[in-house]
């Protein structure tokens, strides 16, 4: 066994945070590695929290998020950014403030988000309404003029999104039909490319770029691996339940994925594409951050207000 290899996730500390002051728990995460920062959007308290990694302790609590959903870092220029499905914006603000700035109107509902570092493009996955209202769509953000280029429609709701710099195109995940949408920065007015997908709901999706694989989790309980080029389907394994976020540690080749019910993180071997173990961890617990430096994952526990920090556990081979 090599230093590097990772023999499972064990406990290692616990964190309270804020408690809900409405209906809603948390939702997506995002680490800062250099500023060893971590925010997750705790949709019950219209905020983002933001955890110390190096101290694993809530530190503060940007407020005045309405329905904060989606959580996106870029290191590169220092900002976080925001999506509030409860008004229908975007926000964008540097890493070390401690308020949100002015919001950025988007599509209704928005959700997913995805970053273009080069053209400075925020992508944000709009859900829509099932009926009577404006459908699920996309929205382009002009980040250094902090204001939408445009929205393209959607063939069904929308679910997570990435952004693959290799390709130079942005990956949205559409619930029904089950299919992965490919979005051409510099075509704005159409889809570029459409992969189905051979399960019901995509819901999480992760890039891993060593094998230009997209890696999509489908609330029927399924992971799916598809070439990023072309669509073609790797291979499909069984998950505990129906997932939400995934996290992909890139150097070790392990996936993390949230199951909140019965409430557990299935880890994915993607090298040897097979299920390693399931980790405990609550009821209801769907969303999860990765702090890859420290190989350490976070996941986030709606009904005791707290994140429990698993470690990858890491041991020496014999001299």
């Amino acid at each position: 066994m090599t230093p590097t290899q990772s023999t499972g996730l064990r406990r290692s500390a616990e964190i309270p945070l804020p408690p809900h002051e409405g209906r809603g728990g948390f939702d997506h995460a995002a680490v800062h590695r250099g500023r060893g920062l971590l925010y997750v959007a705790h949709t019950a308290n219209d905020a983002l929290d933001v955890i110390s990694l190096r101290e694993c302790r809530h530190v503060r609590s940007i407020p005045g998020l309405r329905g904060v959903a989606g959580a996106l870092v870029d290191e590169s220029r220092n900002l976080v950014f925001t999506s509030n499905r409860g008004e229908d914006t975007v926000s964008v603000f540097p890493a070390d403030a401690g308020e949100s700035g002015d919001p950025i109107p988007v599509g209704h509902r928005p959700n997913g988000l995805a970053y273009d570092p080069g053209r400075e493009l925020l992508l944000c996955a709009n859900v829509g309404v099932s009926e009577g209202g404006p459908g699920p769509s996309v929205t382009l953000v002009d980040v250094r003029r902090r204001r939408p280029v445009g929205t393209l429609p959607m063939p069904g709701r929308t679910r997570w999104t990435v952004f693959d710099p290799e390709r130079q195109r942005f990956f949205v995940n559409i619930a029904d039909p089950p299919r992965i949408v490919g979005i051409d920065p510099e075509a704005l007015d159409r889809i570029a490319t459409a992969f189905e997908v051979p399960a019901r709901g995509p819901h999480g999706l992760d890039l891993d770029p060593s094998g230009a694989r997209l890696l999509c989790a489908c609330d029927e309980g399924k992971l799916i691996s598809l070439d990023a080029r072309s669509g073609e389907v790797f291979g499909v394994l069984d998950l505990s339940g129906p997932p939400d976020v995934v996290f992909l540690n890139h150097r070790l080749g392990r996936l993390y994925v949230a199951i909140g019910e019965p409430g557990v993180i299935d880890v994915i071997d993607v090298r040897a594409w097979r299920k390693l173990e399931v980790v405990p961890t609550e009821v209801g617990a769907h969303t999860i951050a990765l702090d890859e430096d420290a190989d350490r994952v976070f996941a986030f526990l709606p009904h005791s207000h707290r994140a429990v920090v698993f470690q990858e556990d890491h041991r020496g081979s014999e001299p």
